[in-house]
């Protein structure tokens, strides 16, 4: 079974593990985010994939969420010192990853080709492909501003209520080699727990992206990042109130009008009603407390496409 994944995100990043444990890994291609991208410090920093690399090569910091375990902050501490930019946590070991990143970008390759490398270079069995090698970025529209999204999310703790999104590059932006044929070539494509604004939603405005959903001839499964009406971290429950107008699974839905066939969603949403607009409503335990949960998560998503097709 070829499985084809939109993500973004630390959920995004967990569910990702649990599903090597229920498909081939070398079957999984992964449309990562890539409009979270900033430059620091002169060094080009790609949050999501990275994530994605971390959680899936055993390397991830657990109980911080985020980063690299076994992480020291001497380098930033000197940048501190010396009055550099330090608002962004950088760890001395996700610096190594930046460096090579960031010197290959710099030689002509592409980023693409510079996360395939750094990718075997770290074990990753599935394939990681960005959304896009051109810049998209996410930009966040708030009453007091409107923000690039790292520095609402990070310099700001993402305090502010959000009134829209904006996708610069997005229009004009083409999919990464790989993405379209991965998603033409799938047997079932999933979207991740991820935040459907900020995570999913600038890989959907990669317009060939879109378009290979949109045409797609195998299910495809979303997952619901809410339990309960609730993000389990972030903001997701908040724009989803703002924005969608509620946090019910069919809000959840909306986001993804015309793209998805099944929602799978959490026992604490069951008692919200009927979702509109889909084709099936699957209800399981979608909390990732460890790898066995998320496994169970992947499985149940799968199994989903199975009764669609």
């Amino acid at each position: 079974m070829n499985v084809a994944v939109l993500s973004g995100g630390v959920g995004g990043a967990r569910f990702l593990r649990g599903l090597m444990g229920v498909v081939e890994p070398g079957n999984v291609s992964i449309v990562g985010n890539v409009a979270d991208d900033i430059e620091v410090l002169g060094l080009r920093v790609s949050p999501d994939l990275d994530s994605i690399l971390y959680t899936l090569t055993g390397r991830s910091d657990e109980e911080r969420g985020w980063g690299r375990s076994g992480e020291t902050w001497q380098a930033l501490e000197s940048v501190a010192e010396l009055g550099g930019e330090s608002w962004f946590r950088l760890g001395d070991r996700d610096i190594g990853l930046h460096l090579v990143r960031t010197e290959l970008l710099r030689s002509g390759v592409t980023l693409t080709e510079a996360t395939e490398r750094i990718a075997r270079a770290l074990g990753l069995e599935a394939r990681l492909l960005p959304a896009t090698d051109d810049p998209v970025r996410t930009f966040v529209e708030t009453p007091a501003g409107t923000f690039s999204f790292q520095t609402w999310f990070v310099a700001r703790g993402h305090r502010d209520e959000v009134d829209a999104l904006h996708y610069p590059g997005a229009p004009a932006a083409a999919a990464a080699p790989g993405v379209v044929e991965a998603i033409d070539e799938a047997d079932v494509i999933l979207i991740a727990p991820s935040n459907p604004y900020v995570s999913i939603g600038p890989i959907l405005a990669v317009g060939e992206i879109r378009a290979a959903l949109e045409r797609r001839s195998v299910p495809c499964v979303a997952i619901s990042p809410l339990i309960g009406g609730r993000a389990v971290k972030g903001p997701a429950d908040r724009m989803l109130a703002r924005l969608a107008g509620g946090t019910t699974p069919t809000h959840v839905a909306s986001c993804y009008e015309g793209l998805i066939d099944a929602l799978v969603i959490d026992e604490l949403d069951e008692a919200s009603g009927p979702v509109r607009g889909v084709k099936q409503t699957v209800v399981t335990k979608t909390l990732m407390s460890d790898e066995s949960a998320a496994r169970k998560l992947a499985a149940a998503a799968v199994h989903a496409s199975g009764a669609l097709a």
